[in-house]
């Protein structure tokens, strides 16, 4: 297991704490591996009837850890990959697949995979301190997860093309009011507060919970499909010239110049 990431089960919910403050809690191929690795335990664990992810040091996650990602991201010398690392898309791939509810408790920065993660969860809690952010456009990507149209469910249309497309951040107050978190809590109280939502689910009948749950989200498309078609343009985008000066304006702390990538290009 990922020394970043801490994976326990008390009382019938599993919870996934990142532990890597120091760097944000930003992801790692290890860290991806270790989540999708308890999730899938989790599904044939009849102990488990709930997950909570929560982060640490006042971070939910700022996503993915940049030098990791492209590293991962390389293209083999088959000339294939470039696109989403595959822990990453696995981890992805799994989150539409698990059957048991989801709990976000987010302090802090949640940017990436830090606030998609949480379009897949039943129930929110945010800190006034939270901060949703989505900036794959900036990046010269598109959006991950099945958020293009988890988002719209989530938020309404306008305010998911703001959150993706414009890249603007959303406050805890802003997340409460579009129905995107479902209270927000002083941060001495978050763990608690998503504990006890979950030791709640634990308690109810578990079929009928299970069933509830499948119910609720038979209105969604194949979210499987939408995210191997955000990962297919993502590949593509990987070597776009605005995507390369995107990565290298990040690594060297400046500005981009999209306008002088697309000359380039």
């Amino acid at each position: 297991m990922a020394q970043d990431i801490e994976i326990k089960v008390e009382n019938g919910v599993q919870v996934i704490r990142l532990l890597r403050a120091d760097k944000k809690n930003a992801l790692t191929g290890p860290m991806y591996t270790a989540m999708s690795e308890a999730l899938d335990a989790a599904e044939t664990n009849e102990a488990i009837a709930a997950h909570v992810f929560i982060g640490s040091g006042g971070v939910f996650s700022a996503g993915n850890d940049i030098n990791d990602f492209l590293r991962r991201a390389e293209p083999s010398a088959k000339g294939d990959g470039g696109g989403i690392p595959a822990p990453s898309l696995d981890f992805i791939r799994r989150l539409p697949k698990v059957t048991k509810p989801m709990i976000g408790a987010v302090d802090g920065l949640a940017i990436g995979i830090g606030t998609t993660l949480l379009m897949h969860c039943d129930l929110v809690y945010a800190t006034p301190s939270a901060s949703l952010r989505a900036p794959f456009l900036d990046l010269g990507l598109v959006q991950e997860a099945g958020s293009s149209v988890l988002a719209p469910a989530r938020l309404g249309y306008p305010r998911a093309f703001e959150l993706i497309c414009l890249g603007e951040p959303f406050s805890a107050e802003r997340a409460l009011a579009a129905g995107f978190v479902n209270a927000i809590v002083p941060a001495d109280q978050l763990e608690a507060t998503a504990l006890d939502a979950a030791c709640r689910l634990v308690a109810k009948p578990r079929q009928a919970l299970l069933a509830s749950r499948r119910l609720l989200r038979q209105g969604f498309p194949d979210i499987g499909a939408v995210i191997d078609k955000e990962a297919e343009a993502y590949a593509v985008l990987m070597r776009s010239p605005e995507a390369r000066e995107a990565f290298t304006a990040f690594l060297e702390k400046r500005p981009p110049d999209f306008a002088k990538a697309r000359q380039k290009g």
